[in-house]
């Protein structure tokens, strides 16, 4: 009897050591999915606190993984973990650069000063909306619609300029003219802009190469212009989800450009368009490269110049700019920002880009293949290469900056018309953008 109990013991004991090693072995092989939606978190909860004094538990994505996320501060950092134990990330909340998900909190140096002295559109009256401005506005915001459908629209801030003057404004509840919203992508616009300041500069050129001193085969011919126009050729999946190769470079990712620059070339360079944010972050870590600028380089080499005293460019680990999607600024600002682009990059009658700058970056050069054939150097055009147009709403010249969760910037220059859309949108099937843009187009005539 004693020699049987024995053996139970033993098959018991073998039995739970086989079951503490798969699970061991199933938690390993998911963490770097689970790392990624901790990323997510932590970082989301650090930047909604620090940068726009919101509920750090707000516009989490709609993922299976949100339920069991354990958010809060911890160490002085923001903490984010599976059931509380889990594939646990931390984020730091770094002076004037937001939030860096790090194992330590980094130092990136003195941040350059930016007033709005430079900045035209900061701080005028909120106009007084005339009945069609007013209405073209509450269709952007849903006013006709139930408050479910509503809320999945999400409409946060809208701001319309006409000639370099604000006309109209509306923001939801809890969202004002001073609340700094995240553009997700529209940084890439933002980034061909600086790109643009840098070449005036001298200090790089579209065609130069060799970008990576560890590229020695065929991804050493990708040029800056590949980066900018999406088409270096290294694979790349840039689909919002649980361990796919944008959530790991974000949330998993100490050096993003590093891990770019690893992929391995799928099409021949330049070949095949295809829509990628580690061309963006790879693009940036050049630039930072070129000038001996890390954390600090778009706000001394543009953001100052403009004014826009609300933006705030987040870095990773290493503090290069994380140029695909980390800029916040207020719709006040991010108007500034179409502003300065409608202006060719003359501000305050100093040229900071190239002339021609925006006419270049704004035209679409379509390589054999392309994914979005609407797609240029870092915007978003209402003409294809061919020349057909896009949506028959919108004035041929219209281009615009587009951000994860329904965040645009139109500029319309035969309009003389810069269009900001800000929101959280999910879930939204169509956020109204090209309509509120051709609405108020049709009302200021």
């Amino acid at each position: 009897m004693r020699g049987k109990r024995r053996i139970w013991v033993r098959v018991v004991v073998g039995l739970l050591v086989v079951v503490v090693v798969a699970a061991t072995a199933g938690y390993w092989y998911l963490r770097p999915l689970l790392r990624t939606g901790t990323g997510y978190a932590a970082h989301n909860a650090c930047a909604l606190d620090v940068i726009a004094h919101r509920p750090m538990t707000e516009d989490l994505p709609p993922n299976p993984l949100v339920p069991y996320l354990r958010i809060g501060q911890d160490g002085g950092g923001y903490r984010a973990s599976v059931l509380g134990v889990l594939a646990a990330q931390q984020a730091w909340a770094v002076d004037d650069f937001g939030c860096t998900l790090a194992p330590g909190r980094p130092s990136f140096g003195a941040a350059t000063p930016i007033t709005t002295a430079a900045n035209p559109l900061a701080g005028p009256a909120t106009p007084r909306l005339t009945p069609a401005l007013e209405a073209a506005l509450a269709g952007a915001f849903g006013d006709d619609l139930d408050q479910d459908a509503r809320e999945r629209l999400g409409t946060r801030g809208v701001v319309v300029v006409r000639d370099g003057r604000i006309v109209a404004e509306r923001y939801a509840p809890g969202f004002t003219a001073d609340t700094p919203q995240l553009g997700w992508s529209m940084a890439k616009s933002v980034t061909s802009l600086l790109t643009g300041v840098l070449v005036g500069e001298r200090k790089l050129a579209l065609s130069d190469d060799r970008l990576r001193p560890e590229w020695s085969d065929d991804r050493a011919r990708i040029t800056v212009e590949d980066l900018l126009r999406m088409r270096s050729g290294l694979a790349w999946d840039e689909t919002y989800d649980l361990g796919t190769t944008i959530t790991a470079m974000l949330y998993d990712q100490p050096d993003m450009a590093s891990f770019v620059a690893s992929q391995p070339l799928v099409h021949p360079v330049g070949s095949t368009q295809q829509y990628s944010s580690g061309s963006t972050n790879l693009l940036c870590s050049v630039l930072r490269d070129r000038t001996g600028q890390g954390a600090d380089l778009p706000r001394a080499a543009l953001l100052a110049s403009l004014g826009v005293s609300s933006a705030v460019w987040e870095a990773d680990a290493t503090g290069t700019p994380v140029c695909s999607s980390y800029l916040w600024a207020t719709p006040r600002d991010w108007a500034t920002i179409g502003e300065f682009a409608r202006a060719d990059g003359v501000w305050n009658g100093r040229r900071l880009l190239p002339e021609g700058w925006m006419r270049q970056t704004t035209t679409v050069v379509t390589p054999p293949s392309a994914e979005d054939p609407n797609y240029a150097a870092g915007w978003w055009t209402n003409r294809t290469a061919s020349g057909s147009v896009i949506d028959q709403r919108l004035p041929r010249d219209a281009y615009w900056a587009s951000g994860h969760d329904g965040q645009r910037l139109y500029v319309v220059p035969s309009e003389k018309l810069v269009v900001v859309r800000l929101g959280f949108s999910p879930a939204a099937d169509d956020i109204r953008t090209e309509q509120l843009v051709a609405d108020v187009i049709k009302v200021l005539g």
